[in-house]
């Protein structure tokens, strides 16, 4: 999905995955997952070594920062997962741009 984007979503970007389920929730864990603070690890070992190599195989298209090409196209991947049955294993994938800010506030 980055590699079809390239240039289109303001690299870097940060990408959030969301597998299992029903499509449904995969939707909205990948949007989920987009919340996640930076450079946050996964708690479970597994799919942060599957985060990790991700990252590295959008940072190897060299798309780039604007789409003007580099190595540095995303800075991050997140994913949160649920069980789902084993005839069926929705995924959905979101890309959101360098743009893309959090905030926190206690009042």
């Amino acid at each position: 999905m980055v590699k079809r984007g390239g240039p289109n979503p303001c690299p870097p970007i940060i990408v959030g995955v969301g597998v299992g389920g029903n499509f449904e929730m995969s939707a909205l864990l990948s949007k989920e997952a987009l919340t996640i603070p930076f450079g946050e690890e996964n708690p479970d070992p597994a799919i942060a070594d599957i985060e990790l190599k991700i990252l590295q195989e959008i940072n190897k298209l060299g798309i780039g920062p604007g789409g003007y090409g580099g190595s540095v196209t995303a800075l991050d991947v997140h994913i949160k997962a649920l069980p789902c049955h084993i005839a069926s294993l929705p995924v959905a994938v979101n890309i959101q741009c360098h743009a893309h800010r959090m905030r926190e506030a206690t009042l």
